[in-house]
Order: structure tokens, then sequence, then C-alpha cells
């Protein structure tokens, strides 16, 4: 049974080396100028380059004064004001020996000047305006091309577009961007149980929530979600299904991956030719989790627990999708906290804990150069069927197998929920 690190470097591992061959994703365009937020979490299938230097022109990054230096060596330098050169709007001459120009921020720095005064450091007497302290070359503005040249890579290929990285291709020009296809994502749930979500369930069935929690979390890992509804455990039905599911990028199913009577996910795809990885990992909730290699598709058999579902689909599903998007998985964004509370967990497993991390307000009276840490809390639950204590959470608390006593005051693992943190 592998642990949840090498059943996710397994994952990544299978699906790099073989969508290079079978998957790699087409391109769409995207517009930026009428559609900024069309390209949100996309990824990027062209490199980017600045068609200028930015900024294009030596720039106030304050408001007052652009003069020679030479002429503001001691305090009390009085220089003639001659101009302004406003953003948009540059003067038009060159400043000389005894001369200002006053300037405002994001403006062109006048010919002639090579350092500014800010505004707080003068005082002015009719045309002209007095130094209050010292002036040094080169204060207060940048070069042009200090942020990039023309010609040059801003934006790389395989790069997520978040509100920055669009604001760098709006700005150098790129009003319409390449971007990968999303991957289709088909969902598919097992289970005599299951009803659409819309329909009033009888005294023993449930609603099928994990396809639209799975949709949910494709999407925000960047994929386009298929929900392929829910199919009942007979070995005929599930076998169709799953093949329909295959006309997709990548399948996911949730529940029929354990060792009931009735478990026959992992049998079916058997049946298909799968090539199975792995069906095991040592994690509690979301053991009995499956990745396979099916008529050339990746899938996954998630246990159909609605916590082991979400659980298994950040560990393993996201960089699957993430790499069929054409962008290179990044580790898992565990970060330390104080433990808010003793922890007994048992069994040679890891644990992913629901659980609410915070960071306290600083008290009064304490150093605030003290950093100020989170701590975490694991909240009550019912076990892997406990929607309501994730929701109560933004976070999964990680006890690993090697550390399940954990004292209060302990740095622990955490995971962010994905959208909650």
């Amino acid at each position: 049974m592998l642990s949840f690190e090498a059943a996710r470097a397994k994952v990544i591992e299978v699906i790099a080396s073989r969508a290079g061959q079978d998957q790699r994703p087409n391109a769409d365009t995207v517009d930026i100028a009428g559609h900024p937020a069309s390209a949100l979490g996309r990824i990027l299938a062209e490199d980017v380059a600045a068609d200028r230097n930015y900024p294009p022109f030596d720039r106030s990054v304050r408001d007052g004064y652009a003069l020679r230096a030479a002429d503001a060596k001691d305090p009390g330098a009085r220089l003639h004001l001659i101009g302004e050169s406003r953003a948009g709007v540059a003067f038009d001459g060159i400043v000389g020996s005894g001369e200002c120009v006053r300037i405002l921020t994001g403006a062109a720095l006048p010919k002639g000047a090579n350092t500014i005064v800010m505004v707080e450091q003068t005082s002015a007497d009719g045309d002209y305006i007095i130094l209050s302290q010292a002036v040094r070359p080169g204060q207060h503005y940048v070069l042009a091309g200090a942020e990039c040249r023309i010609g040059e890579t801003v934006l790389a290929h395989g790069t997520r577009l978040g509100f920055a990285e669009i604001a760098v291709a709006a700005e150098v020009g790129h009003a319409r961007l390449r971007v990968s296809r999303r991957p289709r994502v088909a969902i598919l749930s097992t289970g005599d149980e299951l009803v659409a979500i819309d329909r009033a369930p009888g005294p023993y069935q449930i609603r099928n929530s994990n396809s639209v929690s799975l949709a949910a979390q494709v999407a925000l890992a960047g994929g386009e979600p298929v929900i392929e509804g829910s199919v009942r455990d007979d070995l005929s039905d599930l076998r169709s299904r799953i093949e329909r599911g295959l006309e997709s990028d990548m399948l996911v199913l949730s529940g029929g991956v354990s060792v009931g009577r009735y478990d026959l996910v992992e049998t079916v795809l058997h049946e298909l030719g799968a090539e199975i990885f792995f069906d095991a990992v040592a994690i509690r909730p979301g053991k009995p989790a499956v990745f396979g290699w099916c008529r050339g598709k990746p899938v996954f058999g998630l246990p159909g627990n609605p916590v082991s579902t979400m659980v298994t689909f950040e560990l393993f599903v996201v960089p699957a999708i993430e790499l069929l998007s054409g962008f290179h998985p990044p580790p898992l964004p565990f970060f330390v906290a104080k433990l808010a509370h003793p922890i007994s967990e048992k069994g040679n497993v890891a644990h992913f804990l629901p659980a609410r991390v915070k960071w306290p307000e600083p008290e009064l009276g304490i150093d605030p150069a003290q950093p100020v840490v989170p701590v975490v809390e694991a909240l009550l639950w019912e076990g892997s069927g406990d929607i309501n204590a994730v929701v109560r959470g933004n976070c999964f608390l990680l006890a690993r197998e090697s550390r399940l006593q954990l004292e209060a005051g302990e740095w622990v693992d955490v995971l962010p929920r994905r959208g909650a943190l």
C-alpha cells in the first residue's frame, strides 16, 4: 500500500509520461479585452513577449520636481519652475541649470533632469522652488526598460493566468491569448442508494452530492466537468457507463472501489483492459483509492463517502487535471500551524482531519515585530460521510502515520481546502 506522497508521485509520473503522447491539450483563444474573466485560471499555450520597453520612458514614482542633481547638492537650493510633466503629457523642453519642472507620479522625466525631489521636501516662492535638503542623482524614478525590455518573455508557456498575469498580458498588448483547452473530466457516481439531487430520496437512499462536489472541484482545478450522474451496482450497466465516460479526457468515479460484494469498479476496469497502478493508499479517509489507465485515458476510482472523495480528489486528481491542462503540478500547499489541542489517532496511516486554522489578533502590549502564528483546531466529526465538518472548516490537518499522538502547541502540517483559504 502506497503512502499518499508515493501515490501522488505515481499519478504525476504516469500522466506526464503518457499525456505528451496521447493527451497533449489543444488550444483555445480567449479575448481579455472583451472578457478578461475568460482567461482566469487558464494555462498559457504560448509565450507572451513585451512589445516595447517597460516603462517606455524614465518614469516618476513620486509627486515632486524634476531637476539636475548638480543644482541641489546642498539644502536651500533655489530653482526656477519652468513647467510641468504629468502622466500622458510630457514636458517638451529641456531642464537647464538652475531650473526644475513640476512632475507627477507616472509622468516622464524631462530631458536634462536626472533626479526628482519629493514635494514634501520643498517650499514655493512664486515661480521658484526651495529645497529643504540635498538631492542625489537618480532619486524617485524608474529607468526605461527596467521592468522588461522589448522582446523579453513576460509570461512563459505553461503559466496559470491570475489577475496579475492577465494585467501583464494587457500591458504588453496581447488582447487575445492562446490557452490550453480545459480537459473534459467525466464524473460518474456508483451505488444503488443514490438518487439525483433534485429528487426526494427514499428511506434508505441518499442524494448524489458527490457528482456536484466533484464537478466543483474539477472546475476549481481547471477542468471542464462532465456530470454523468449515477449508475446502479450492476456489471453490465457499470461497464457501459464507464465506456461512455472514457469518451472524455479523464474519468473520475466515486464509490464501488472497496472490497464489498457490490464494489464492482475494479472488476469492470480490468475487463476493459485497464492498467491499475494502485488501489489502496495509506490514508484516512480515502484508503481504497484507485488510479489506472484505460483505453488511453486516466481513470480514478475514489471512495464513495463524501469526505473521502474530497480528500482523494485533491491529493490525486488535481495534479492529473493540471498535467492534462499543460501545467506542471506544484507540491501540495502544506503550511505549518500550532496545534490548539492534543490529538490521538490510530492505525498505520496518515490522517487528513477536517480542521479550522486561524491567525489570532495580536494582543495589546505584544511586540509588533513578533510574528502572529496560525493556530489549527481539528473539528469534531462523525467520519468520512460528515460533509458538514468540512463546511465548518477551512483546511485539513495532517497527522502523519509516524506521529499519531500530538500535543497542544506542536507544529503540524495543514493542507488548505481549495477555495476556502
